[in-house]
């Protein structure tokens, strides 16, 4: 399984990608930063995240993308920002027909590091371990990238056995037999002589 993580963000936008499966070693295939400019106008910025995207998607060809969820933040504007990045990133992987998968800042740390809550330097240097890297990835958006590509692959199996369940567990009942109208499949009770005073009918 080939996995392009993407870490959204307007003026740092994480990416890497990341081979293997679970249980077994990852190696790391890429990781990058796509950067636009703070002073540019937002339509421009959000070509140029597409762009660098596009770039990756072309010359990785990942067989999925893990995006991180966006969540309820004080800064309305830097959630705003995120939330149109992650939406370029789902865009530019819809189009291709590659499937995404959103996974939360805390699934995403616990899964590499053990804790939910684990600070960004932890990250960095469970990626770096994972990964067998000399040196956890700068900026710490491009670390971070490498982790939801990691925890995807990771989830992926688990994810895919409950979707299937549901599935399941959904299909109709059309090939379980249908009582024939008018017919009734519950045997009758049988009928139990009625006693009458000083006699039985």
């Amino acid at each position: 399984m080939r996995v392009l993580g993407v870490d959204p963000g307007l003026t740092r936008c994480g990416v890497g990608v990341v081979e293997g499966v679970a249980g077994r070693p990852l190696t790391m295939i890429g990781v990058g930063v796509v950067r636009t400019s703070a002073d540019a106008e937002l339509g421009d910025r959000l070509v140029a995240i597409e762009q660098g995207i596009e770039q990756w998607l072309d010359e990785h060809s990942p067989g999925h993308v893990a995006v991180e969820r966006v969540f309820a933040q004080h800064n309305v504007r830097t959630v705003m920002g995120t939330a149109q990045a992650s939406a370029v990133a789902m865009l530019c992987a819809a189009r291709r027909g590659i499937p995404v998968a959103l996974h939360t800042p805390s699934e995403v740390k616990a899964a590499v590091t053990g804790s939910g809550r684990a600070e960004k330097t932890q990250v960095g240097a469970m990626v770096t371990r994972l990964l067998r890297l000399d040196a956890p990835p700068k900026p710490a958006d491009a670390a971070d990238a490498l982790a939801l590509a990691i925890c995807h692959i990771w989830r992926a199996p688990a994810q895919n056995r409950l979707q299937q369940a549901v599935a399941a567990h959904r299909t109709p009942g059309a090939s379980r037999p249908q009582p024939t109208p008018g017919i009734s499949r519950t045997p009758a009770a049988p009928r139990t002589p009625r006693t009458m005073k000083g006699r039985t009918a």
